[in-house]
């Protein structure tokens, strides 16, 4: 939900809770696919410069799935048509969040895929309920996120005191303006959205492809509708047991673990940063900047929330690394503080569509399973791991708290149980994902028992296919075009692809893949 960066992130998982529990309304509704009657989507030209054969449409349907009569509500879609004489129906895209907009994800996943296989799908994005240009478009509290915000770390009662009052007011604001439309905002009402999509493009059934966030809808809409399902794609897998509190704390582990990897990066281009070849000293550099930050912020923009905000994306995807790595340079070396906003702007702001994404996001998390409704349960968790893992516990505790006030009752996550129903699917995973962590595909691969797992060994982005390595895009393509899985023995994995190799910094050539690397993280955005 950042600005260009954004939208990914929300790892998490149940816990023992003092607040009650409801079921869904949706989790009633008749898994019967007729029982609501979507009409066709009425395709117009969007053409862009990137995507110029890009189309439109909208679709409608019910806010509460267990009254098929009652209220409509619309979503956006977006749609590259297919070219060929064989045509194997539509592939739905998401880009993740939940609050990640899937219209542009679309051209690009055409345009990305060999030709001769993009030409026969219609490549299909849509803005899941409440997001982009769906109607409604949830934006609960504008600019909840604009500089400078308290310190993230509640060093004293004040600074707790002061972000609680953000957390419950944003909460609040959401109850106040969409009272009527929360109950409805959970992983299962998105994917039933899903399944209205399908009948109105005339499809029996469809192929899915998910990242991040994107893969959980994607296993919840297969465990609904196993018989709709064609073919289903899942990078960088959100284990289901987790959703959602516990996961985003395990979370906060691994992307201290990705932050120490950047600091190593740092320390070996040392001939271009100057901050030493010592990583650990390094690292206490930054957290003298953050401290520094604290007194006197940079720009009159950014301060420690901020700073935290602006190198989170780093652990999502290392092409950002050598703009992270100039800007701390300049502020460590030159004291000039402008690189640094500069980043902020691109990596840690939160525009429009940012607040949008983020109001989504809560939302649906914190409707879709328990969480903590005592905040002492949240400070205890998030002060301990905060001791093992300081670059985000407590950032992502508060990017999260609005879920121990929310207006609405938790309700429960569905099942993910071990299936031979679903068609064989195929996962994708980097073994140092942050944001996902390598377990939960691995947990996903045990339950779908006829899928595939493809293992990104070394591998430390979030969203690995389509960026630029070739050995994952062949597994990807030969799936796409007629089913093709890899069956291997390889421990968990089925078949296992080399990492590509770090970023060097922007004074060398870059290397091959990149661009197309840093396009797709642009669509994912960070925190899922």
């Amino acid at each position: 939900m950042r600005k260009r960066a954004a939208v990914l992130c929300g790892a998490a998982a149940v816990v023992v809770a003092s607040g009650l529990t409801a079921v869904p309304a949706e989790a009633g509704a008749p898994h019967a696919p007729e029982a609501f009657r979507a009409a066709a989507p009425a395709w117009k030209k969007c053409a862009t410069d990137d995507y110029p054969t890009l189309q439109c449409a909208s679709v409608e349907v019910p806010l509460d799935h267990a009254d098929p009569s009652g209220r409509t509500i619309t979503l956006a879609l977006s749609r590259i048509p297919h070219t060929a004489k064989k045509y194997q129906g539509p592939l739905l895209v998401n880009p993740g969040g939940p609050g990640g907009s899937g219209l542009t994800l679309a051209g690009f996943v055409a345009a990305s895929l060999p030709k001769k296989v993009a030409a026969e799908y219609d490549v299909v994005g849509f803005d899941p309920r409440g997001v982009g240009e769906s109607r409604p478009a949830l934006d609960c509290a504008p600019g909840h996120f604009d500089a400078v915000r308290p310190d993230s770390v509640p060093t004293s009662p004040e600074v707790e005191r002061a972000n609680l009052d953000r957390a419950k007011s944003f909460a609040e604001a959401c109850g106040r303006k969409y009272g009527d439309l929360l109950p409805h905002m959970t992983t299962t009402a998105a994917a039933r959205d899903l399944d209205v999509i399908r009948q109105a493009l005339g499809a029996e059934r469809i192929n899915y492809f998910g990242y991040s966030y994107g893969t959980y809808l994607g296993t919840v809409y297969a465990k609904l509708y196993p018989q709709r399902v064609r073919r289903l794609v899942l990078d960088s897998v959100v284990d289901p047991t987790g959703v959602w509190y516990d996961s985003n704390l395990d979370q906060n582990q691994a992307f201290n673990a990705r932050h120490r990897a950047f600091m190593d990066w740092v320390a070996k281009h040392d001939a271009t940063y100057r901050l030493g070849t010592d990583a650990e000293k390094i690292e206490a550099a930054w957290y003298a900047m953050r401290a520094a930050l604290k007194e006197d912020p940079a720009g009159g923009k950014v301060g420690p929330a901020e700073l935290e905000d602006t190198y989170l994306p780093g652990g999502y995807y290392n092409g950002y690394w050598p703009y992270l790595a100039e800007a701390f340079a300049a502020y460590v070396n030159k004291k000039d503080g402008g690189p640094l906003v500069e980043a902020y702007e691109n990596f840690g702001a939160t525009d429009v569509a940012g607040d949008n994404g983020y109001s989504v996001y809560t939302a649906i998390e914190c409707r879709d399973a328990v969480w903590p409704r005592d905040w002492a349960q949240w400070r205890k968790d998030n002060w301990e791991m905060y001791e093992r893992a300081p670059f985000l516990s407590w950032n992502n505790a508060w990017y999260n708290a609005p879920c121990a006030y929310w207006p609405v009752e938790s309700a429960r996550p569905e099942r993910i149980n071990t299936t031979s129903q679903v068609p064989p699917a195929l996962l994708f995973q980097a073994t140092d994902d942050a944001a996902t962590p390598y377990q939960g595909a691995v947990t996903v691969h045990r339950r779908l028992e006829r899928s595939s797992l493809v293992v990104e060994s070394g591998g430390g982005n979030h969203g690995i296919t389509l960026s630029g390595n070739a050995c994952l895009d062949r597994h990807l393509a030969a799936y796409l075009a007629d089913g093709t899985l890899p069956r291997g023995s390889h421990g968990d994995a089925d078949a296992v692809c080399a990492a590509l190799p770090d970023p060097k910094p922007l004074t060398s050539k870059a290397a091959p893949g990149t661009a197309r690397g840093s396009v797709l993280h642009g669509l994912l955005g960070s925190r899922i």
